[in-house]
């Protein structure tokens, strides 16, 4: 069975009735009660973020983290072991619930929030932003709006590092999670930042999954 059958099920029934984000609640509620589970929940930190942080040298100790989206929190809780200081949000309040029951003890700061309506004091606040397989599951319409709101949380001088399923311009837009054409994150460098690095490859799942990976930075001379 296809582990993603309801959460697309649901996706498409929300969208139908102009509620694009409200799916993800009712997933996570589903979940918790046992009916439903979460396709991208593994219950350890992403391999892809894991894999970049071996090859890259960023600064952590002492420096603000966000993780985007953080689902059952273990980019968060990675995050924090390399020495950020880490806020980590999601739209869904069963999920934030299941992050503070998992992690008790945590120095993250775990809160539900909604992308499109953040606290006005995370404009600009962090220095590096994490932003993991959300932009896929938001349909096309939303994607620009959301890279801006993204775009708008790292602080001058700071960094972010988008990782997403990924397809050629040519290739069909296939199910959710539906991967993005690099011209979607062109977006990113009107909102500011510069690109820093950007990597199209197959991650090491089976099948493997086509991902780009890139890393921004605003500039401290920006505003």
């Amino acid at each position: 069975m296809d582990r993603r059958a309801r959460a697309r099920e649901l996706a498409a029934e929300y969208l139908a009735k102009g509620d694009p984000k409200g799916w993800f609640e009712q997933l996570y509620r589903e979940a918790a009660a046992g009916k439903s589970t979460i396709p991208w929940a593994d219950r350890h930190a992403n391999p892809n973020l894991v894999d970049f942080w071996k090859r890259n040298t960023i600064q952590a100790n002492g420096k603000t983290a966000l993780a985007i989206g953080c689902g059952f929190g273990d980019d968060a809780e990675q995050l924090a072991a390399w020495g950020f200081k880490v806020t980590a949000f999601d739209i869904s309040e069963s999920a934030i619930r299941v992050c503070r029951q998992r992690f008790p003890g945590s120095r993250v700061k775990y809160t539900t929030a909604d992308l499109f309506s953040s606290p006005p004091e995370w404009t600009r606040a962090f220095d590096f932003i994490l932003e993991s397989y959300t932009l896929q599951v938001l349909p096309p319409q939303l994607r620009e709006p959301a890279i801006c709101c993204i775009a708008d949380f790292v602080r001058r001088g700071g960094h972010l590092l988008i990782i997403t399923r990924a397809r050629g311009e040519e290739d069909a837009p296939g199910l959710m999670p539906w991967p993005l054409i690099d011209r979607d994150l062109d977006k990113v460098k009107t909102c500011g930042l510069r690109e820093l690095s950007f990597e199209d490859y197959f991650d090491l799942e089976s099948p493997p999954v086509r991902r780009f990976r890139a890393l921004y930075e605003r500039c401290s001379q920006t505003v």
